[in-house]
Parts: C-alpha cells; sequence; structure tokens
C-alpha cells in the first residue's frame, strides 16, 4: 500500500483522484497527496489519528456502496503510509 502511487495518507490510488492529487505550497501537484487529504501544501485535517482516517475510509466507502467488510479491507496498511509512519 505504500507505493508512490497511492496517496500517502489514506491509501487511494492517485489515479482514481479526479484532481490528480493534492496541491503543494507552491501550487505544483502533489506526487505523494491525493486532493481528499492535501492541499496548498496542508492536511486538510492535520490533527487527525490513523483511527480517524479509517472510521473516514470506511464511511467513505459504504456511501459509495461497498459492503463494510470490504471497506474495512482498504483501511489494512495505513500504518505503512509516510503520513503516519
Amino acid at each position: 500500500m505504500a507505493s508512490s502511487n497511492r496517496c500517502q495518507s489514506c491509501g487511494m490510488p492517485l489515479k482514481a483522484d479526479p484532481k490528480g492529487g493534492g496541491t503543494n505550497a507552491d501550487g505544483s501537484i502533489s506526487a505523494e497527496y491525493c486532493s481528499f487529504c492535501y492541499e496548498e501544501g496542508k492536511f486538510y485535517n492535520p490533527n487527525m489519528t490513523i483511527d480517524e482516517m479509517r472510521a473516514l475510509i470506511i464511511e467513505k466507502l459504504a456511501e459509495r456502496g461497498y459492503p463494510r467488510f470490504i471497506a474495512r479491507f482498504f483501511t489494512i496498511g495505513l500504518d505503512r503510509l509516510k503520513r503516519w509512519r
């Protein structure tokens, strides 16, 4: 999950990001973080815990119709992503 083609905060494949990635402080596209997690060089929720991120991922995927047990599967390995190390 920690490969460079996934957001290093939530694990979403960066190719699935409708904006192509979050933005760095200089306005360039981030190669590490998605637009749902990161903008203008900052995290949307800088004080978020890894457990809160897990809950958010499960909720968002459930809203899209994924069964919760499948959504939980997508949170495995979050602790290996750059933001949570």
